[in-house]
């Protein structure tokens, strides 16, 4: 058996393909369950993000591999395979684990070194492990891939050269300016409160922004991350509103950052255009700052609280709504939570991503006004390309064409055109609304980019800026260690293949010692315990030292390249039943230690 992985991504397929390409959480069950179905595969599972989707299978025919998972592919994801395949890369065995350690050390992500897509990656293996589709081959495998991602951040400077996507779609916002000088007092309407926007939440109130609503389809995950964040000691008022009231929030903001599992538009045209103009109740484009309100009690003196037409909660006092969904906001920034802890930036963090996941594997953002389809939240970045790797009408005669597959994306992604940011802030005409549109498919429509005093940051545009951003030497380190267990991954499954025919051997040798002293007792009945001992001890010293230079020495050929064969040299030389090998190989597979969903942590 042999892995193999088919997918397309950012290198290789544009935004909008990726967008229609994009699998449901019902989709990627479905998925796995016929690809263990089919004829060449034994195990499987696939990793799916916004940019990004890949399905690793251990087959054991190549050809038919491909062809089968790539029709699979197709089908699931509801592109037509003529259409999907001119985008499919194929990587196969070594190549598919360079490829899969590459992507967990961040390499081949839109924002070179970000460390988002290792969640995924132990998102992927969990639902292989729930749905009993992942193996040996693919524990090993996505356990090491995470082992290598986290060296790699924990050896080198990736993590300098790999902002968080937040961050830098951030930076694509506010131009040449710094982020926290443009940040400053601005409102925030964050859309989504799953573990992409909670960030997102996060990043906005640590640097520096005044206020942050957040909207989502759950209103109780939304109160839990505005109570968060006021507690957060980075003094930003952060209140929760519903879905309903994006209209009128959208009104009221000056930045704007959605992410949705939705599979519809959440903010069109349309939306944008009115909210720039004044907004469905008449609110002017740049209203004031919410008055400040201490947790429980009354608006401060002076203030003008706006009324329930405005967006916003009526007076606490009256008893209209309760204070955990509006207007939330400490009076002094407090550097502790009111339970008394001290919660600096990483452990807000922490603790966002937690509360978004409210004790959950993995819990898709919600909140389209529109269509509502939740799908797992995928937050890996990568930059777009429309390279293009063929897969249909080419004679693959040898198992190296793998390699020439997965060339032509990287090839074509060094090929494609720039286009330019999409935004009016360059011109005569400023900035009244900034949408940072982290979803995949994508929750603003596109089109707004064009409305005068908009300026529109997705995921595309991001691809197109992060392709100019400067690499960081760290890279070329990152690059050794993912040579370096690559190697030692394939050397060691190499050495596990030959595993159950040496354990099969000495087996054989075993029964052999066993029969042969049984014979002695028949002939020689009068030998005593400690002369049969003694007879005994010596045969299995014998067969031991006769077959312990071969065994050690067939380990290490194995766990060459090209070793497989002395599997099975062992096999015909030693005549070895077939069965036997494949029951130690059974036995070994269904050790409780090699399927253990703690080890993905």
């Amino acid at each position: 058996m042999s892995l193999l992985v088919v997918g397309l991504s950012h290198r290789s397929a544009p935004v909008s393909v990726l967008e229609r390409a994009s699998l449901s959480a019902d989709a990627k069950v479905k998925l796995l369950h016929d690809t263990l179905a089919a004829e060449p595969a034994a195990e499987a599972t696939v990793l799916a993000t916004c940019n990004r989707i890949e399905l690793y299978a251990d087959v054991d025919k190549f050809h038919a591999g491909v062809a089968e998972l790539s029709t699979l592919l197709a089908q699931h994801s509801g592109v037509a395979l003529e259409e999907l395949t001119p985008y499919l890369y194929v990587h196969y065995e070594d190549r598919a684990v360079h490829h899969l350690f590459s992507v967990a050390c961040g390499l081949d992500s839109m924002v070179v070194g970000e460390g988002q897509i290792l969640g995924q990656i132990k998102d992927a293996l969990a639902l292989g492990q729930e749905l009993h589709t992942a193996g040996r081959l693919i524990n090993d495998l996505f356990q090491q891939a995470l082992r290598v991602g986290k060296r790699a951040h924990s050896e080198t400077g990736i993590d300098r050269a790999g902002q968080s996507l937040v961050t830098f779609g951030l930076e694509q916002l506010a131009v040449r300016e710094p982020v926290a000088d443009w940040a400053a007092g601005k409102r925030a309407l964050v859309i989504g409160a799953g573990s992409m926007s909670s960030l997102a939440a996060a990043t906005l109130a640590r640097v520096g922004v005044a206020e942050i609503a957040v909207a989502n389809r759950t209103a109780e995950r939304a109160e839990r991350l505005a109570e968060i964040l006021v507690a957060s000691g980075t003094g930003v008022g952060a209140r929760a509103v519903p879905m309903s009231a994006v209209a009128d929030e959208l009104a009221l903001a000056d930045v704007v950052v959605s992410c949705t599992g939705a599979t519809g538009l959440v903010l069109t045209g349309d939306d944008v255009a009115a909210a720039v103009s004044g907004g469905p109740g008449g609110h002017s484009p740049t209203p004031p700052l919410l008055p400040q309100l201490p947790l429980g009690g009354p608006p401060e003196t002076g203030a003008a609280p706006r009324t329930p037409s405005q967006g916003s909660a009526p007076d606490p006092v009256a008893g209209a709504a309760p204070q955990a969904s509006w207007g939330l906001r400490p009076q002094t920034p407090a550097p502790q939570s009111p339970a008394g802890l001290d919660l600096a930036d990483a452990d807000v963090l922490a603790r966002l991503v937690a509360a978004a996941e409210g004790g959950q594997r993995r819990l898709a953002d919600a909140g389209a006004a529109r269509t509502i389809v939740p799908a797992a939240p995928a937050e890996d970045v990568c930059p777009v390309g429309d390279g293009r790797s063929a897969l249909a009408g080419v004679d693959a005669s040898s198992l190296e064409l793998h390699g020439a597959w997965a060339d032509q994306g990287e090839a074509a992604a060094q090929r494609q055109p720039r286009r330019g940011t999409r935004s009016h802030a360059d011109g005569a005409v400023p900035v009244r609304l900034a949408l940072l549109d982290l979803a995949m498919p994508r929750d603003i429509d596109a089109a707004v980019h064009r409305i005068p005093g908009v300026r529109l940051v997705d995921i595309e545009s991001l691809a197109e800026a992060s392709a100019d951003a400067p690499m960081a030497a760290d890279v070329d380190a990152v690059k050794a260690i993912v040579a370096e267990e690559v190697a030692a991954f394939g050397a060691a499954q190499r050495a596990a293949h030959i595993t159950p025919t040496v354990v099969a051997l000495r087996a054989m040798a075993a029964e052999v010692v066993a029969m042969e002293v049984a014979r002695l007792d028949g002939r020689v009945p009068d030998l005593d315990e400690r002369q049969r001992a003694e007879v005994t001890q010596t045969v299995r010293r014998v067969v031991d030292k006769l077959l312990h230079a071969p065994t050690v020495r067939v380990k290490q050929l194995a766990s060459e390249p090209g070793g497989a064969g002395y599997a099975e040299a062992l096999r015909e030389l030693f005549d070895l039943d077939p069965q036997t090998v494949a029951s130690v190989s059974r036995a070994d597979a269904a050790d409780p230690k090699n399927d253990d969903p703690g080890r993905a942590s």
